[in-house]
């Protein structure tokens, strides 16, 4: 009787453990599945490229938890190295920041830091929306200065507590120079990264750069070295490296020799955004797999389509996008052009931008002419 009851408990046992090791494990398997991972979007570009523009296509929409340039704490606290040393702390705070671990900018900020501490907060609707902020329903579209009058005030612990509740996590960074720098992100499991690499005409951004020389001195510096930035060939020494990247880092995407980069590398001209923005846009959203919603359509088309000048040189606001971005063609000495044109024809000749041969021809030559192939 006893022998028999030893059995049947040996045989309940083997039965519960025949459960729990083939159908518990599926289970949560199963359950793992119906939550898919989340898409990390890196908008690679460089200064005044019209980045900060194509980084609130994606904060505005409502599954995108975005953060404009965090590695800019980065370069204050480690100003005195160059873009090549400082690319390896920079990778690596990205790398943190999509996979919502804040606590990297522990080696950057105060031990006291808020969530306004944060570089460019308020130009992330996801921090100007619950649970960052309660002020704003997340289905909104917010501006940098209403969300910075109100928003300020809660604790950095937010910033982490609102990525996690996100489908998309992406970044705008302007401190990249290379993309095999980014070949361990792109080839770590934890991460679904798909790389924007927006550029635009450097004759348009260097007509830019002489407008924000003072803000931008401290990161030309890092990008060319403080000697190489002095003087009157210091900005074009600075448009030299700037542009010598954007070959290598299209050359390197496009030919997608490494199996890692097939379908998740995208080049992009700001040209070609402003010229049909609805456009560009869907395309950028069904690169990083998302919907273009009827209030970001309406979003996108009146903010490329405003009577603004891009008079401040950091703000996003309505404007004549097209305008604004052709304005070099009148005001940029031709002889700057030349100089331009010189340092950067690599880059112009890959990229698909016309070198201009005469002052005439800088002022009457037309958009169709000016930039005759097509990115996509």
């Amino acid at each position: 009787m006893v022998k028999s009851r030893r059995v049947q408990v040996l045989l309940i046992l083997v039965v519960l453990s025949f459960l729990l090791i083939h159908f518990l494990p599926c289970s949560n398997n199963a359950h793992m599945k119906e939550k898919p991972s989340p898409v990390h979007i890196l908008i690679l570009s460089s200064w005044r490229s019209g980045s900060s523009f194509t980084g609130q296509i994606f904060s505005q929409h409502p599954s995108v938890f975005y953060l404009m340039e965090p590695a800019w704490h980065v370069w204050v606290t480690m100003y005195q190295n160059s873009a090549k040393v400082l690319h390896m702390a920079v990778r690596d705070l990205v790398r943190s920041v999509f996979l919502c671990d804040m606590s990297v900018f522990d080696a950057y900020m105060s031990s006291q830091k808020k969530k306004s501490d944060l570089f460019q907060w308020e130009t992330s609707r996801a921090l100007c929306s619950p649970p960052a902020c309660d002020s704003f329903s997340r289905s909104d579209i917010i501006t940098a200065g209403n969300c910075k009058t109100i928003c300020g005030k809660y604790p950095f612990s937010k910033v982490e507590e609102a990525c996690k509740t996100y489908s998309h996590v992406a970044i705008k960074e302007v401190r990249f120079f290379d993309l095999k720098v980014l070949y361990p992100l792109l080839t770590d499991p934890s991460l679904n990264l798909k790389i924007i690499h927006l550029v635009r005409d450097p004759r348009a951004v260097f007509r830019s750069r002489e407008n924000t020389v003072a803000d931008l001195k401290r990161d030309s510096n890092i990008v060319a070295g403080s000697q190489k930035t002095k003087g009157e060939m210091g900005p074009y020494n600075t448009m030299q490296v700037i542009c010598r990247s954007h070959v290598e880092i299209y050359k390197a995407g496009s030919q997608a020799v490494p199996s890692f980069l097939k379908d998740r590398y995208l080049l992009v001209r700001y040209e070609d955004i402003v010229r049909d923005p609805l456009a560009r846009a869907a395309q950028m959203y069904r690169f990083a797999e998302l919907h273009f919603t009827p209030q970001l359509q309406k979003w996108v088309h009146n903010i490329t389509h405003g009577k603004g000048h891009g008079a401040q040189a950091f703000d996003i606001g309505s404007r004549d996008a097209l305008r604004v971005s052709q304005a070099w063609r009148k005001t940029l000495p031709f002889q700057k052009i030349e100089k331009v044109q010189n340092v950067c024809k690599d880059a112009m000749d890959l990229l698909g931008y016309r070198l201009v041969q005469s002052e005439e021809e800088q002022k009457n030559m037309s958009l169709d002419l000016l930039f005759a192939q097509n990115s996509s």
